[in-house]
C-alpha cells in the first residue's frame, strides 16, 4: 500500500503573516476614524428676524476650549450688525457684543456645564439679519501633530512586533496630520465662502440703493421739466390763470 503524501505547507514568507498584520491595522484605522468625535464642530447660517433673539445651547467639559467666530453676511437693506452673547446656563454672561458685524471669541471652560450662544436682533424693527457662525468645542491638544520617529538608532534592538507597532503608530500619526490639515482647509474655505457671501450682499444692497435713488431723480427731473413747459406756455396764453398770476407778481 502506497504511503500517502505528506501534507503540504506554504513556504511563502509573507502569506502566513498577512492576516496577522492586516487585522491589527484594520483595528487601528477603525480606532483612528473614531478619534476626534469628542470634539464638537458646527457651522451654521441662520436668519434672525427683526426684534427676535435666537439662542443655541451646547455642553462643554472642564479643560475644553470654546471657539466661536461669527459674521453678519446680509443685513436685509440695513446695517450689517448683530448683538451676541455667550453665557452660562445659569445666566452669567461671559462675552457680550453690541451691534457688531463680526467677532471671534475663545473661552477656556473651567468646569462641566451647559453654555448659551445668543444672537440678538432686538434693536432692528424691520430688517432681518443673516449670520454665519462656526463653533468648535474641544481640547487644545486635539489638533497637535505628534512627533515622528526621527532617530534611526531607536530601531536597534527592537523585536519585529515592536517595529510593527512603531510603523502602525507612524501611519496613525500621518493620517491624523492629513485629517487635521483637511479640517483646517475646510474651515478656511467656509470662512472665505462666508466673506464672499457678505461682499455679494453688500454689492447687491448698493445696487438696490443706486437704482432707488436714480428712479427718484428721474421722477424729479420729469416733474421739473413738466412744470417748466407749463410755465413757458402760460407766458404766451393771456387768458390763463398762470399768466394773470405772473403779471401781478
Amino acid at each position: 500500500m502506497a504511503a500517502s503524501p505528506p501534507p503540504r505547507y506554504s513556504t511563502h514568507p509573507c502569506r502566513a503573516t498577512t492576516w496577522q498584520w492586516s487585522y491589527p491595522l484594520l483595528l487601528t484605522l477603525l480606532q483612528l476614524s473614531i478619534v476626534g468625535v469628542s470634539a464638537l464642530q458646527k457651522e451654521l447660517t441662520i436668519n434672525v428676524a427683526p426684534g427676535n433673539v435666537d439662542c443655541f445651547f451646547e455642553s462643554a467639559k472642564a479643560g475644553q476650549t470654546i471657539d466661536i467666530e461669527y459674521q453678519v453676511i446680509d443685513g436685509g437693506h440695513g446695517d450689517l450688525d448683530i448683538s451676541f452673547e455667550l453665557a452660562e446656563a445659569t445666566g452669567r454672561t461671559i462675552f457680550a457684543d453690541y451691534k457688531k458685524s463680526d467677532n471671534i471669541h475663545q473661552f477656556p471652560v473651567p468646569y462641566d456645564g451647559e453654555y448659551k450662544f445668543c444672537f440678538d436682533n432686538g434693536f432692528s424693527r424691520s430688517n432681518s439679519k443673516t449670520v454665519f457662525f462656526e463653533l468648535i468645542i474641544g481640547r487644545e491638544g486635539d489638533q497637535d501633530d505628534p512627533a515622528g520617529w526621527s532617530d534611526i538608532d531607536l530601531l536597534d534592538g527592537l523585536t519585529p512586533e515592536e517595529f510593527y507597532d512603531m510603523k502602525v503608530q507612524d501611519m496613525e500619526d500621518a493620517i491624523k496630520r492629513v485629517r487635521n490639515n483637511l479640517t483646517k482647509a475646510r474651515q478656511l474655505q467656509d470662512v472665505l465662502r462666508s466673506h464672499e457671501a457678505r461682499d455679494r450682499n453688500v454689492a447687491e444692497e448698493n445696487y438696490f440703493k443706486v437704482n432707488v435713488w436714480s428712479f427718484f431723480q428721474i421722477l424729479v427731473m420729469v416733474a421739473v421739466g413738466t412744470l417748466q413747459v407749463f410755465m413757458v406756455k402760460s407766458l404766451f396764453d393771456v387768458d390763463s390763470r398762470a399768466y394773470k398770476l405772473l403779471t401781478k407778481l
